[in-house]
Protein backbone atom coordinates (compact mmCIF):
# COMPACT_ATOMS: atom_id res chain seq x y z
CA UNK A 1 0.00 0.00 0.00
CA UNK A 2 1.31 3.43 -0.91
CA UNK A 3 2.07 5.54 2.13
CA UNK A 4 1.49 9.26 1.54
CA UNK A 5 2.92 10.06 4.98
CA UNK A 6 6.17 8.23 4.15
CA UNK A 7 6.49 10.09 0.85
CA UNK A 8 5.90 13.44 2.56
CA UNK A 9 8.44 12.58 5.27
CA UNK A 10 11.02 11.74 2.59
CA UNK A 11 10.21 15.03 0.89
CA UNK A 12 11.00 16.94 4.06
CA UNK A 13 14.06 14.92 5.02
CA UNK A 14 17.43 16.66 5.09
CA UNK A 15 19.31 13.56 3.98
CA UNK A 16 19.47 12.51 0.33
CA UNK A 17 16.77 10.01 -0.55
CA UNK A 18 16.52 7.26 -3.05
CA UNK A 19 13.34 6.11 -4.71
CA UNK A 20 12.29 2.49 -5.08
CA UNK A 21 10.04 1.13 -7.77
CA UNK A 22 6.86 -0.50 -6.50
CA UNK A 23 6.88 -4.29 -6.76
CA UNK A 24 3.73 -5.13 -8.67
CA UNK A 25 1.04 -6.91 -6.62
CA UNK A 26 0.14 -8.95 -9.75
CA UNK A 27 2.04 -10.57 -12.62
CA UNK A 28 2.80 -8.50 -15.73
CA UNK A 29 0.42 -10.58 -17.85
CA UNK A 30 -2.49 -10.65 -15.37
CA UNK A 31 -4.05 -7.31 -16.39
CA UNK A 32 -4.72 -8.65 -19.88
CA UNK A 33 -7.01 -7.98 -21.75
CA UNK A 34 -7.30 -4.51 -20.16
CA UNK A 35 -3.54 -3.89 -20.30
CA UNK A 36 -1.33 -6.30 -22.22
CA UNK A 37 1.95 -7.68 -20.95
CA UNK A 38 3.68 -5.58 -23.64
CA UNK A 39 2.09 -2.41 -22.26
CA UNK A 40 3.13 -3.31 -18.71
CA UNK A 41 6.67 -4.05 -19.88
CA UNK A 42 6.84 -0.64 -21.58
CA UNK A 43 4.95 1.39 -19.00
CA UNK A 44 6.14 -0.21 -15.75
CA UNK A 45 9.33 -1.95 -16.87
CA UNK A 46 10.79 0.90 -18.87
CA UNK A 47 9.15 4.31 -18.29
CA UNK A 48 8.38 4.11 -14.56
CA UNK A 49 11.70 2.36 -13.93
CA UNK A 50 13.54 5.12 -15.80
CA UNK A 51 11.99 7.85 -13.61
CA UNK A 52 13.26 6.04 -10.52
CA UNK A 53 16.71 5.36 -11.97
CA UNK A 54 17.18 8.89 -13.33
CA UNK A 55 16.09 10.43 -10.04
CA UNK A 56 18.46 8.21 -8.05
CA UNK A 57 21.35 8.94 -10.45
CA UNK A 58 20.72 12.69 -10.33
CA UNK A 59 20.06 12.82 -14.08
CA UNK A 60 17.65 15.23 -15.71
CA UNK A 61 15.07 17.30 -13.84
CA UNK A 62 14.80 15.80 -10.34
CA UNK A 63 11.32 17.22 -9.72
CA UNK A 64 10.00 15.78 -12.98
CA UNK A 65 11.56 12.36 -12.34
CA UNK A 66 10.37 12.22 -8.74
CA UNK A 67 6.83 13.23 -9.71
CA UNK A 68 6.83 10.68 -12.55
CA UNK A 69 7.87 7.94 -10.12
CA UNK A 70 5.31 9.10 -7.54
CA UNK A 71 2.40 9.09 -9.99
CA UNK A 72 3.31 5.71 -11.47
CA UNK A 73 3.63 4.22 -7.99
CA UNK A 74 0.09 5.31 -7.19
CA UNK A 75 -1.18 4.12 -10.57
CA UNK A 76 0.28 0.61 -10.56
CA UNK A 77 -0.55 0.03 -6.92
CA UNK A 78 -4.28 0.54 -7.53
CA UNK A 79 -4.60 -2.15 -10.22
CA UNK A 80 -5.78 -5.74 -9.81
CA UNK A 81 -6.58 -8.70 -12.04
CA UNK A 82 -9.59 -7.71 -14.24
CA UNK A 83 -13.01 -8.35 -12.82
CA UNK A 84 -16.24 -8.24 -14.83
CA UNK A 85 -18.41 -6.71 -12.11
CA UNK A 86 -15.91 -4.46 -10.42
CA UNK A 87 -18.03 -1.94 -8.57
CA UNK A 88 -16.71 0.04 -5.61
CA UNK A 89 -17.84 -0.93 -2.15
CA UNK A 90 -16.81 -0.03 1.39
CA UNK A 91 -15.27 3.41 1.87
CA UNK A 92 -14.73 3.84 -1.88
CA UNK A 93 -18.39 3.19 -2.67
CA UNK A 94 -19.58 5.48 0.12
CA UNK A 95 -17.19 8.24 -0.98
CA UNK A 96 -18.33 8.03 -4.60
CA UNK A 97 -22.01 7.96 -3.65
CA UNK A 98 -21.52 10.93 -1.31
CA UNK A 99 -19.92 13.07 -3.99
CA UNK A 100 -21.57 11.78 -7.19
CA UNK A 101 -24.81 10.04 -6.07
CA UNK A 102 -23.89 6.84 -7.97
CA UNK A 103 -20.97 4.95 -9.47
CA UNK A 104 -22.37 5.51 -12.98
CA UNK A 105 -22.59 9.27 -12.41
CA UNK A 106 -19.00 9.24 -11.11
CA UNK A 107 -17.73 7.33 -14.16
CA UNK A 108 -19.60 9.70 -16.48
CA UNK A 109 -18.08 12.76 -14.78
CA UNK A 110 -14.60 11.20 -14.68
CA UNK A 111 -14.78 10.12 -18.32
CA UNK A 112 -15.97 13.58 -19.39
CA UNK A 113 -13.05 15.25 -17.59
CA UNK A 114 -10.54 12.80 -19.08
CA UNK A 115 -11.88 13.13 -22.62
CA UNK A 116 -11.64 16.94 -22.35
CA UNK A 117 -7.85 16.77 -21.92
CA UNK A 118 -6.13 17.97 -25.07
CA UNK A 119 -2.94 15.97 -25.41
CA UNK A 120 -1.46 14.12 -22.46
CA UNK A 121 -1.72 14.27 -18.68
CA UNK A 122 -3.34 12.60 -15.72
CA UNK A 123 -6.89 12.61 -14.38
CA UNK A 124 -7.70 11.82 -10.78
CA UNK A 125 -10.30 11.71 -8.07
CA UNK A 126 -9.22 14.01 -5.26
CA UNK A 127 -9.82 13.59 -1.55
CA UNK A 128 -12.34 16.47 -1.62
CA UNK A 129 -14.46 14.56 -4.16
CA UNK A 130 -13.45 16.67 -7.16
CA UNK A 131 -12.13 15.27 -10.41
CA UNK A 132 -8.88 17.03 -11.29
CA UNK A 133 -6.19 16.88 -13.93
CA UNK A 134 -2.42 17.14 -13.93
CA UNK A 135 -0.96 18.60 -17.11
CA UNK A 136 2.52 17.14 -16.79
CA UNK A 137 4.08 15.38 -13.77
CA UNK A 138 3.42 16.85 -10.34
CA UNK A 139 3.22 15.37 -6.88
CA UNK A 140 -0.30 15.82 -5.55
CA UNK A 141 -1.07 14.66 -2.03
CA UNK A 142 -4.84 14.61 -2.60
CA UNK A 143 -4.99 11.70 -5.07
CA UNK A 144 -7.48 8.94 -4.28
CA UNK A 145 -7.75 7.32 -7.74
CA UNK A 146 -5.51 8.06 -10.73
CA UNK A 147 -5.64 7.35 -14.48
CA UNK A 148 -2.67 7.87 -16.78
CA UNK A 149 -3.70 9.85 -19.88
CA UNK A 150 -0.31 9.76 -21.62
CA UNK A 151 -0.14 7.96 -24.95
CA UNK A 152 2.20 5.24 -23.68
CA UNK A 153 -0.52 4.05 -21.30
CA UNK A 154 -2.93 3.04 -24.07
CA UNK A 155 -1.36 3.17 -27.54
CA UNK A 156 -0.20 -0.47 -27.78
CA UNK A 157 -3.55 -1.92 -26.69
CA UNK A 158 -6.08 0.66 -27.89
CA UNK A 159 -4.43 2.72 -30.63
CA UNK A 160 -6.06 6.14 -30.42
CA UNK A 161 -9.30 4.82 -28.83
CA UNK A 162 -8.95 6.63 -25.51
CA UNK A 163 -12.62 6.12 -24.69
CA UNK A 164 -12.34 2.32 -24.80
CA UNK A 165 -9.08 2.46 -22.80
CA UNK A 166 -10.82 4.47 -20.08
CA UNK A 167 -13.92 2.26 -20.03
CA UNK A 168 -11.71 -0.79 -19.47
CA UNK A 169 -9.69 0.83 -16.68
CA UNK A 170 -12.68 0.42 -14.35
CA UNK A 171 -12.29 -3.38 -14.65
CA UNK A 172 -8.86 -3.34 -12.98
CA UNK A 173 -9.30 -0.77 -10.20
CA UNK A 174 -8.68 -2.36 -6.82
CA UNK A 175 -11.36 -0.67 -4.74
CA UNK A 176 -9.77 -1.96 -1.53
CA UNK A 177 -6.71 0.18 -2.30
CA UNK A 178 -8.95 3.17 -3.05
CA UNK A 179 -10.87 2.58 0.22
CA UNK A 180 -7.59 2.48 2.12
CA UNK A 181 -6.51 5.78 0.54
CA UNK A 182 -9.84 7.30 1.50
CA UNK A 183 -9.30 6.01 5.04
CA UNK A 184 -5.86 7.66 5.09
CA UNK A 185 -7.24 11.02 4.01
CA UNK A 186 -10.30 10.91 6.25
CA UNK A 187 -8.44 10.62 9.53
Amino acid sequence: MYNFIKWATLQESHTPKTLEQLILPYKKDELDPVLSEDTIKLHYGKLYKTYVERYNAGEGDPDFNEAGAFLHHILFEQFQVPSGNNNPDGSAGEFINKHFKSYEAFKDAFNKEAMAIQGSGWVYLARNGEIKTIKNHQIKQDIVLLIDWWEHAFILDYGSDKKRYLENQWKIINWNVISARIGLVSS
